[in-house]
């Protein structure tokens, strides 16, 4: 990629400068610094305002320290997690965020078209790529102790096998073989696992009180591998996608793959392959049900199950609400 247009604030003469909140411990760092400066200086920018990210904090202090200085531009490279937490520094800012992905998901990266495997185009494509104006999905959480935490996430959020999986996910095994580690974990958690009754309402209307597996409250909808979690999942749509897995047995999780690695990402794709879902059933089985407004509720009725945000482990909860910020972030993204 190149050129001299783009994004916002780019001035020839060298008055624009990007922050760079970058995880240090993320293999590719040191080419990272070399790429950011060979494109800074093509591309007419200021040198960089470089901001390491620490293990207490990934990102959004580090964020707002960068916005106090006056960054036209802020960059998150790391895997999700910097990248969710330079999001929450910058939402409703007005500044733009590029990606450079560094880690081993980058689900974000991947659902919004970010090189993930091409650093150099990466940086690029941070510093003049066009500027697109995403939701955020916020999440208030409520643990069994009484205390409450708020984040802010921009690919989803789950309680129930889903954030099981993700924190029993043996970390060694992630960085070799990335997000197939995950499939590891779920092999060792599904045979152990047992569905909780749980009570959730989407915007104003009824409750449910199914028996789930799992809720997940999204604001993308594919995953890695070739899965399409939820086919109509918008990013800048103003809008949550609800998904509750509620699968009774062994032959019920069978479907709920089959619907989001074959019938969503191939068959919807087609009139013929519509049809044919339509002539057999398929959206009339209640393994997986999805749902879609500004808000969700969920209460658990027993005790506390997991939660994950965005691929990472945040400890259990007792109760979660959602909201959108509908065009809360920018986020450099190509043409």
């Amino acid at each position: 990629m190149g050129g001299d247009e783009g994004g916002r604030g780019v001035d020839a003469s060298g008055g624009a400068r990007a922050a760079i909140v970058a995880n240090p411990s993320k293999q590719g760092y040191d080419r990272l610094r070399a790429a950011v400066e060979e494109t800074e200086r093509r591309q007419g920018f200021a040198p960089s305002l470089w901001i390491d990210t620490t293990v207490e904090d990934p990102g959004k202090r580090q964020t707002r320290e960068a916005l106090a200085q006056g960054a036209d531009l802020v960059i998150a490279a790391g895997g999700d997690g910097t990248v969710r937490s330079v999001a929450a520094g910058l939402r409703g800012s007005g500044v733009p965020m590029g990606i450079v992905p560094l880690g081993t998901g980058n689900l974000f990266a991947r659902n919004i078209g970010i090189p993930v495997n091409d650093l150099a185009d990466a940086v690029v494509l941070a510093f003049v790529g066009i500027d697109r104006t995403v939701d955020v999905l916020v999440s208030d959480i409520r643990r069994a102790d009484g205390t409450e935490e708020s984040h802010s996430s921009l690919v989803m959020a789950g309680v129930g096998i889903d954030a099981s999986m993700i924190a029993n996910t043996n970390s060694d095994l992630k960085k070799r073989v990335g997000w197939l580690a995950y499939v590891d974990a779920g092999l060792r958690v599904l045979p152990a696992s047992k569905p909780f009754r749980v009570r959730y309402r989407i915007d104003q209307g009824r409750v449910h009180r199914p028996r789930a597996s799992s809720i997940l409250v999204a604001n993308l909808g594919y995953l890695p591998g070739n899965i399409e979690l939820i086919p109509d999942a918008e990013i800048d749509d103003g809008r949550l996608d609800v998904v509750v897995l509620q699968p009774r047995n062994l032959l019920g999780w069978l479907f709920i793959w089959r619907r989001v690695t074959w019938e969503n990402p191939v068959l919807r794709k087609t009139a013929v392959g519509r049809q044919f879902l339509d002539l057999t059933g398929g959206d009339r089985r209640r393994e997986i049900v999805y749902g879609r407004g500004r808000s969700v509720s969920i209460r658990i009725d027993g005790d506390a199950e997991e939660f994950q945000i965005d691929g990472d482990e945040f400890g259990s909860v007792t109760s979660a609400d959602f909201r959108v910020d509908p065009g809360a972030l920018i986020v450099r993204v190509a043409e």
